[in-house]
């Protein structure tokens, strides 16, 4: 087992967070196509991509590395222009196109520098790819965030473990439903809670502990991994490649519970179940100050106004002449006369027409009505 040495270096200046967002949301039907998956609305009041940027803003954290490829430059006007100079001591940091976005002040740069390097394949080639932007001489420690999960954290304590007990990994985990382990990583722990086994996406899963898509690594053993995985036939992939080698390498990891709300957001049935989430009268959910609105009148909790509203989430003012029931709709939207709109979720802009009845469905900004199956009443 390698030995990894702390020092006056393992303090936050000396971790480097990085933000993967390479995602096409191709699993979300209707609703990914067409738009970046970190970008999809959440929520009534902020997108995918808001919530890791925003625990670690509020973790202490001056930066954060974006890790994108497809349709990147969207991406980084998006967020340069809602979070860079927005949250003081805060930024996201672009990489090979940082410099650009810096000398641009407050606006969008116009030419970018011609991309040099090839298309990442994984999430583990995007940290090869970037590397020099990674791996500083300054950075003793790796924090691998996510762009399509919610939930609220502290990333302090995880970071201070990880150093106290000089671990070459720690992975956060949650204890979710059974039925759902095969869409994850799957852990394993002893009673110290030392990762013992990693199984992504299991065939056939034994335990109800999965991997929550966030990690700190050792800079130095997450370098020398990935660079004995490089040319090697493998998947390219920091779940299905790095963690499994480190764990046969012998190497000290460890796990860190997550507790309270988390979703992954990788499919239309999750999205659409975790808005439905929110209408719940005992709902605790994530909820952070975020520089993004989508429109003016955001109502972010629960509310009962006016006769054809119930259990619902809706931006005030909103233009509804029918019944919303157990619905989250996002601000800019149109509920015509007569229409119903029942377990659903709206999105910023669609028009839903007179007389129309949606029920278990989300409502694109075109009004195209993606059909989500129905949930037992039992997981509700």
């Amino acid at each position: 087992m390698a030995d990894h040495p702390t020092s006056a270096r393992d303090s936050a200046a000396a971790v480097r967070a990085v933000l993967l967002a390479g995602g096409r949301g191709e699993r979300m039907g209707r609703l990914g196509a067409g738009r970046l998956k970190p970008l999809v609305p959440y929520g009534g009041a902020c997108r995918l991509v808001d919530f890791s940027l925003a625990n670690a803003r509020d973790s202490g954290l001056a930066e954060v590395l974006l890790l994108s490829q497809y349709e990147e430059r969207l991406l980084m006007d998006d967020l340069h222009t809602v979070w860079n100079g927005v949250a003081p001591g805060f930024r996201v940091h672009f990489g090979p196109y940082d410099t650009a976005y810096r000398a641009a002040g407050a606006g969008l740069p116009g030419e970018l520098p011609e991309r040099t390097w090839p298309l990442e394949r994984g999430t583990a080639d995007a940290l090869i790819r970037k590397a020099d932007h990674v791996f500083g001489p300054r950075t003793a420690h790796v924090l691998v965030l996510h762009s399509d999960h919610v939930y609220r954290f502290d990333y302090r304590p995880l970071i201070r473990r990880h150093i106290e007990r000089r671990a070459a990994l720690t992975v956060a985990y949650q204890r979710i439903d059974p039925r759902y382990v095969h869409l994850f990583g799957m852990v394993g722990l002893d009673r110290e809670e030392r990762l013992t086994s990693f199984v992504e996406k299991p065939e056939h899963p034994t335990s109800d502990l999965v991997f929550a898509a966030f990690c700190v690594f050792d800079a130095a053993v997450l370098r020398r991994y990935l660079d004995a995985l490089d040319g090697t036939d493998w998947q390219h992939d920091i779940s299905r490649d790095v963690i499994p080698a480190m764990l046969a390498g012998g190497e000290r990891i460890l796990g860190h519970r997550v507790e309270g709300h988390w979703e992954d957001i990788g499919t239309v049935e999750r999205y659409h179940r975790a808005h439905l989430a929110m209408t719940r009268p005992d709902a605790t959910l994530p909820v952070t100050a975020l520089p993004r609105t989508l429109a003016p009148g955001v109502s972010r909790g629960l509310v009962d106004r006016a006769p054809g509203v119930y259990r619902s989430m809706v931006p005030r003012g909103l233009a509804n002449r029918g019944l919303v029931e157990e619905s989250v709709v996002f601000p800019g939207a149109r509920i015509g006369a007569d229409a119903r709109v029942r377990r659903s979720v709206v999105l910023p802009g669609a028009v839903v027409p007179d007389g129309a009845d949606i029920d278990s469905a989300v409502v694109l900004e075109d009004g195209f009505v993606q059909h989500v199956e129905p949930m037992p009443s039992a997981a509700r």
